[in-house]
């Protein structure tokens, strides 16, 4: 776990605080989450299978892709924050740092001024996930990596989550989760049992923080892989979708809300992902229960998750009707769009 020394830490809280306007106390705390759709760079990573998206491949990754893929990605991340930016925005997909560093200082987004973590697993392809953060609003107190555990000797291994625990302005910490669970291509029963895995070692962990925090907010997020109803959410984690009779009682600190379940947008839209012309609910966002307390500081005051359908985001669906993400390949196919998943916005008040 990487912890910042305790001189240091004292000095950049006292400057966290007194650098917030009172303006700035009161306005919203945003949070996005989205997977990128493989967001590499063109240059190879020796021990990464990342061969198919360099310059000379079948699908032919180039800079002019690359580059026109993060500026469709800053606009996007730009638009979802409205007047202010995005406060957190947890990545799926992304290679490694030196796509952060692109995407948060070579494009629009560099005028607002993002930082952020990311991790460095063991995925075969070399995909990580990061959170971007606004430092004037989540400072980062500690960071370290769940690496889901292998039980089989041939066992594909699968990409680290991220646990981010950051102050915020009301003085409280708040532990962030980004997560992107094993593929659920085929549906196999081994790729359920791993997400299985995973989820169960994300509740260990999870329960760890409750344990120990006088008044825990808990936020996990990223490409689940399943949905809401799935056993590696349902059982192996333990959450579900809240209730508006759930929502005005007193807060069960043990107990998660799903506030992603059963969401849909305009246009026919009932998830963040269309395979075979149907809409999946695979990105998720989970907070434990407290964070819909009222009598919090910070809170969610209803669930107020939401499906982000930016028009960028979208294009028609010839067959079924309505709309699908705009992705950026479909196959070896380059169909030159930001991502096959839509975002997930939620706000907090503070």
């Amino acid at each position: 776990m990487n912890r910042l020394p305790l001189p240091a830490l004292f000095c950049l809280c006292l400057f966290f605080f007194l650098s917030l306007s009172a303006e700035r106390k009161a306005r919203r705390f945003r949070v996005m989450e989205y997977n990128v759709e493989n967001l590499f760079d063109t240059c190879h990573h020796e021990g990464h299978d990342d061969l198919e998206f360099l310059p000379g491949s079948e699908r032919q990754w180039n800079t002019y892709r690359y580059w026109k893929k993060l500026g469709q990605l800053s606009r996007i991340i730009t638009a979802a924050g409205g007047a202010e930016p995005v406060d957190l925005v947890a990545l799926c997909e992304v290679e490694n740092d030196s796509v952060l560093h692109h995407l948060t200082q070579r494009t629009r987004l560099a005028r607002l001024g993002y930082k952020y973590i990311v991790t460095h697993g063991n995925d075969v392809r070399g995909l990580n996930v990061a959170l971007l953060y606004q430092p004037e609003t989540f400072l980062p107190l500690s960071s370290d990596t769940l690496r889901i555990p292998l039980h089989r000797e041939n066992e594909r291994p699968t990409r680290d989550m991220l646990h981010v625990c950051g102050l915020i302005a009301t003085g409280d910490t708040l532990d962030v989760f980004v997560c992107h669970l094993p593929s659920r291509r085929g549906s196999s029963p081994v790729s359920r049992e791993l997400r299985c895995r995973a989820t169960a070692c994300l509740r260990h962990a999870a329960d760890s923080i409750l344990a120990c925090r006088q008044t825990p907010s808990l936020l996990l997020l990223g490409d689940f892989n399943d949905e809401y109803n799935d056993a590696s959410l349902a059982v192996s984690f333990g959450a579900v979708p809240p209730s508006s009779k759930s929502h005005r009682q007193r807060p069960d600190t043990a107990a998660f809300h799903i506030l992603s379940a059963r969401l849909s947008a305009p246009n026919g839209i009932k998830g963040t992902y269309k395979f075979r012309e149907k809409w999946n609910q695979l990105d998720q966002m989970i907070v434990n229960k407290e964070l819909l307390s009222e009598e919090r500081i910070f809170f969610i005051p209803s669930p107020t998750c939401r499906i982000f359908d930016f028009p960028d985001l979208l294009e028609p669906d010839p067959v079924q009707g309505g709309v699908k993400p705009r992705r950026t390949y479909l196959g070896p196919v380059y169909k030159g769009g930001p991502s096959d998943h839509l975002p997930l916005l939620l706000d907090f008040v503070r």
